[in-house]
């Protein structure tokens, strides 16, 4: 390698090219993470020049290598933010720790000097395009004018107001922030920190100046306002003037709760209608401020309710709200506002609306549960009357203004809510009215009875589905709530309970009615009348035993209308086997009545089942007859029921043997299934009870024999019947071996075994499963 220039001049010749190489390749380096990140952002495939498997260039797309954890500039503005923050930490450590060791000429010098110095580097930083680190820059500036204000007041104003001086000095602050702001517009920093500043020096002007909570509030209203002026032109100060706002009606509120006559009122009442002033106006100006005028709205509620509190009763000043507040729904026919304006004052009507409901309820609800004291002592005759003058009678009234206010908003809009809280509130305010008005216990009973059957009649024929809904629902709770005050006397149980009783039963027959109603109205007819004949049976005064006989008229008399119950037929029959049960129960008490009981429920069963759509019930029917029988044994001091049930099951299982023979299809069950039952299961409850070895054995080779039988002639009920009983034999004998075994092994055994049984059971858990379908598929194959 010749070359015609000495070696030391052609080295540094190389050098210099290297270095200007280098520099040229950090530029396309950083030219080319530029375009990398653009692209990305744009979502445009990313095109990179290497080598192809041949050696040669080619173009491929795809990422140009390994991604970045962390970009350059969010790398970079967190160095600079760190920056900053150790420049200010450095810079309070300074003031705080080594003022005192300087003389106030070198203390203003430096803290003159460095605000200045970092005031002014941000200005030659944003020409040279280095904006973040301006922006840090200037974050450390504000913090050393922070600085500059309390070395300030620390050394030439040791005396002063620190609140005062606070207020005087944040003014100053945000006026320096504003203006330095405006002049650097392209720093983001500055003009946030001055609406910041800017809000304290009332607040703290207000403190220092001991204005109270009033002049406090005022301070704060007013910032609120400055602050919406400027939201006019700087979205972010919607913020705070939003949070000041809200704090100084809150200030208002408070005051004019704590007022203690009306004219204490009247100032918190100025700043509240002052601030719902603010708040309308905003909405007014931005559409979308809806919630201003919502606020506001339900301020001026609370400031002219809140004049006529302190002269009220509590209940009577809900109402007072209640006639301020409710009309604010009118707004929704007034085209001619605002948007924003007319949805923020129709929210504030139904809020208040709401609030006044709610209160309201607490007195209707304790109206409902004292009901329930009646249970303490039936037929007692006690019903202390309310005071008339009492606050809850103030319940009454404003749940009918909130009942008719959301009619009437029901009737002006298409949503189906005002109509349902309407039909609630207005049931519940009717219903508790005559109490809380102190009326006599007849005129209570009256007027609550005309509210229910009002509710009834507006559930048959509803104006929409929840309006409907809501009623059938409130027909409900005033049927159960009065039924139960009637249990306080004799007359008004038959009566109130009658008359409630003939009304569902008009309600199931009126056929234009939904089926759900009317099926309701059906099962609450079968309700009363059977709780109708159980008190017209503890009027005479005879055992409980006895009270189950006339139960059981109700369902024998809805099995004997049967079909022509039509649509509500099986809700009807439904209620009426409830009604039978609950009679069975009631005679628990005595064998020979519940023997009898018994026997009377199995007739009805018998009668419904000779329809052919209800033959069902001959299971049923004979279930009961046997039972009763069992009964009426056991209370004989039967011990040996093997010879009152081989008499029937002779006859029982040569029946079925002729009817399987001329029907080979019949089941197996209909066939031997009674027969074999009425000697198995009686004898298998008495070997149960047997000490004796003899029944036992007689027993389980009876079954033995059964379950043979059936497996040889494939039939299901001997074969499920035999077996089920020879177990329950096996269990009964091995059972004391078992217990004896058991207390002998150690107390860690059993729980060991069982573990080790789940163990076994869930690793062929899908083996278990697969025999388990095979069991059953045989079984089903089985006559």
């Amino acid at each position: 390698m010749n070359s015609p220039l000495p070696p030391a001049e052609e080295l540094a010749l190389i050098d210099r090219e290297l270095a200007q190489l280098d520099v040229r390749r950090l530029h396309l380096l950083a030219r080319r993470d530029w375009l990398l990140r653009l692209l990305q952002q744009s979502g445009t495939a990313v095109v990179r020049w290497g080598p192809a498997a041949s050696g040669s260039p080619s173009w491929s797309a795809g990422p140009s290598g390994p991604a970045k954890e962390a970009s350059a500039p969010s790398a970079q503005n967190v160095l600079l933010a760190l920056g900053a923050v150790l420049l200010a930490v450095a810079a309070l450590a300074f003031t705080l720790v080594s003022w005192g060791s300087m003389g106030i000429a070198g203390r203003s010098a430096v803290l003159a000097l460095v605000t200045a110095a970092a005031l002014a580097a941000p200005v030659p930083l944003v020409r040279r395009g280095l904006r973040s680190t301006a922006e840090s820059v200037a974050a450390v500036g504000l913090l050393l004018t922070v600085l500059d204000a309390y070395a300030l007041y620390a050394v030439g104003m040791p005396d002063a107001d620190g609140t005062g001086y606070a207020a005087g000095a944040a003014a100053v602050l945000a006026a320096v922030w504003a203006g330095y702001g405006s002049a650097l517009r392209t720093l983001r920093l500055p003009l946030p920190a001055a609406v910041l500043a800017a809000q304290l020096p009332l607040p703290l002007a207000a403190v220092a100046g001991d204005a109270g909570a009033l002049g406090l509030g005022w301070a704060l209203l007013v910032t609120a306002a400055l602050d919406a002026a400027l939201a006019l032109r700087v979205r972010a100060a919607a913020v705070p003037a939003a949070v000041l706002g809200s704090a100084a009606l809150l200030v208002g509120a408070a005051q004019s709760w704590s007022a203690g006559s009306a004219g204490q009122a009247l100032a918190p009442a100025a700043l509240l209608l002052a601030g719902a002033a603010l708040g309308v106006a905003a909405a007014w100006r931005e559409p979308r401020a809806w919630a201003a005028a919502l606020v506001g709205t339900v301020a001026a509620v609370a400031a002219v309710g809140g004049v006529a509190r302190p002269e009220l009763e509590p209940g009577w000043a809900v109402v007072a709200h209640l006639l301020v507040g409710l009309p604010l729904l009118a707004a929704v026919r007034v085209p001619a506002l605002p948007e924003a304006v007319r949805r923020g004052a129709v929210l504030a009507g139904a809020v208040v609306g709401a609030l006044g409901a709610l209160t309201a309820g607490a007195a209707v609800a304790a109206v409902l549960v004292a009901r329930l004291r009646v249970l303490e002592e039936v037929w007692a005759v006690t019903a202390p009357a309310a005071d008339p003058y009492a606050p809850g009678a103030a319940a009454a009234v404003a749940l009918l203004m909130t009942a008719g206010a959301a009619w009437w908003l029901s009737r002006v809009s298409a949503r189906p809510e005002p109509g349902v809280l309407a039909v609630v509130l207005g049931w519940a305010g009717l219903f508790t009215a005559p109490v809380l008005l102190g009326f006599p216990v007849a005129a209570v009973f009256a007027v609550q009875l005309a509210v229910t059957g009002a509710a009834g009649v507006l559930a048959l024929r509803p104006p929409a589905r929840g309006a409907g809904i809501a009623a059938a629902v409130c027909a409900l709770a005033g049927a159960a709530n009065v039924s139960l005050g009637a249990l306080d006397g004799r007359a008004a149980t038959f009566a109130v309970w009658g008359l409630l009783g003939a009304g569902c039963a008009a309600g199931a027959a009126y056929g234009p009615a939904a089926r759900w109603v009317r099926s309701g109205t059906a099962v609450c007819a079968v309700g009363y009348a059977t709780g109708l004949l159980v008190a017209a049976a503890a009027v005479t005064e005879l055992a409980v035993a006895w009270w189950a006989l006339p139960a059981l008229a109700v369902p024998a008399l809805v099995a004997a209308l049967g079909p022509r119950l039509g649509a509500v037929r099986l809700p009807a029959e439904i209620a009426a086997a409830v009604s039978g049960v609950l009679a069975l129960v009631l005679s628990a008490g005595r064998p020979g009545t519940l023997a009898l009981a018994l026997a009377l429920a199995g007739v009805v069963c018998a009668g419904a089942a000779v329809r052919p759509e209800r033959r069902v019930l001959g299971w049923a029917a004979g279930a009961l007859f046997v039972a009763a029988t069992w009964v009426r044994l056991a209370e004989a001091g039967v011990t040996a029921p093997e010879a009152y049930t081989l008499p029937v099951t002779v006859p029982a299982l040569a029946v079925g043997f002729l009817r399987r023979r001329r029907d080979a299809e019949a089941s197996s069950w209909t066939a031997y299934g009674p027969g074999l039952a009425a000697t198995l299961v009686p004898s298998l409850l008495a070997a149960w009870g047997d000490a004796d070895w003899v029944r036992p054995l007689v027993l389980g080779a009876a079954a033995l024999a059964v379950t043979l039988a059936g497996a040889h002639r494939r039939l299901q009920a001997p074969l499920l019947l035999g077996g089920a009983v020879l177990a329950a034999v096996a269990v009964h004998e091995l059972a004391p071996y078992v217990v004896q075994v058991g207390g002998a092994l150690p107390r860690w055994v059993p729980p060991a075994l069982a573990g080790v049984l789940l163990l076994a059971v869930g690793a062929t858990y899908e083996k278990r499963l697969r025999d388990a379908r095979r069991l059953r598929a045989a079984i089903g194959r089985l006559r």
